[in-house]
């Protein structure tokens, strides 16, 4: 998990000072990329990201740039087709400096522009500068995976993973959203493209977000289609998920840091864990109840067993779940009705 913050001032004008700025947004993201932090600006556009390590831990810092620099971007999150995309892109003639998944975004761009988006296989949200053509594009994967805020104050569009981060600019009002409120009060959370707060809105999932000649555009780049594709039997269709689940918990897997699997014992988790442990040993996390009713951590403990994983338990029980409550508002920019972040919490805090 990492975090990204910038500007752009749609006016043109160059805002000198800007970068005291840019540090205090990063700051307020400091819980989402505590390795390390990288920041460009040219005065009239700022970039900022704090980066959790995962892929390329020694070389792999943001911001990153094309060959000849015109082409600028940081991103929070995973491309896991980069190696693909990469190789791709070297038989195109780019050269890379990093072995980071990030790199591929600006060669990316220089070769397909916004169609670079339908080629990305991954969790993310990005943003990137082309010096050249004077066009920003801050894009968000398809099922919105990674969060992005945005608004519009001053002159200036800002953006964020965070509202936090937006809020730490000096241009940016704080006020409640009356018709965001009511939304969450229906459906116990606020739905894209709305925020808790009036004039600072989510980009949707599948998205992006084009600034060029001072125009703004909201633009969809994917819709999922329920059309049947083909037509085969059952065991060729069953074959076909094994292929596609194998196959997406490999690109997962690709890190230079330990991973794990969070095992709640349902189906999903425990096929992830199946798959994941084909590639080796490994970690896999569980929660527990002390009330039998919501307790379902014996058949964790099976899989756990079954596969033969490093298998962690951790018990939750009244006491503690109040104590987080203060803890987990915290980090909720905005009114979550969910009693899943709890244990979701406290099992994220025990990894």
């Amino acid at each position: 998990m990492c975090g990204i913050a910038g500007w752009l001032e749609l006016g043109g004008e160059v805002i000198p000072e800007g970068g005291e700025v840019l540090r205090r947004m990063c700051h307020r993201l400091f819980h989402r990329g505590p390795d390390s932090e990288g920041y460009w600006s040219d005065g009239k556009v700022f970039l900022g990201m704090r980066r959790l390590s995962i892929i390329d831990l020694h070389t792999g810092d943001q911001p990153v740039f094309s060959e000849d620099d015109q082409v600028v971007a940081i991103m929070n999150g995973e491309i896991y087709n980069f190696l693909d995309l990469r190789e791709n892109l070297e038989q195109l003639g780019h050269r890379f400096s990093k072995k980071c998944d990030t790199e591929v975004l600006p060669h990316l761009y220089e070769e397909f522009g916004d169609g670079m988006l339908q080629l990305l296989n991954g969790m993310f949200a990005f943003a990137l500068w082309d010096r050249s053509r004077q066009r920003l594009l801050i894009g968000r994967d398809r099922f919105g995976e990674k969060p992005l805020y945005y608004c519009v104050f001053d002159k200036k569009l800002i953006f964020a993973s965070e509202p936090k981060a937006l809020l730490s600019h000096p241009s940016v009002i704080k006020e409640l959203d009356l018709q965001a409120l009511r939304y969450y009060l229906s459906f116990d959370y606020v739905p894209a493209p709305f925020s808790i707060y009036k004039n600072i809105k989510k980009l949707p999932a599948s998205h992006f977000l084009l600034v060029e000649n001072g125009e703004i555009k909201i633009i969809r780049y994917w819709n999922p289609s329920y059309v049947p594709k083909t037509e085969m039997s059952l065991e060729e269709a069953s074959e076909e998920l094994s292929y596609l689940l194998k196959d997406s918990i490999r690109m997962r897997l690709i890190s230079d840091v330990p991973l794990g699997v969070l095992l709640s014992g349902g189906i999903d988790s425990s096929t992830v864990a199946a798959l994941a442990s084909l590639k080796g040993k490994i970690k896999t996390f569980s929660i527990s109840f002390k009330e039998e009713s919501f307790d379902e951590s014996h058949y964790a403990r099976l899989v756990a067993k079954h596969l033969g994983t490093e298998h962690y338990e951790e018990c939750l029980d009244v006491d503690k779940a109040c104590d987080l409550v203060s803890s987990i508002s915290r980090w909720l920019d905005e009114p979550l009705s969910d009693g899943s972040l709890i244990p979701t919490y406290l099992l994220s805090s025990f990894v």
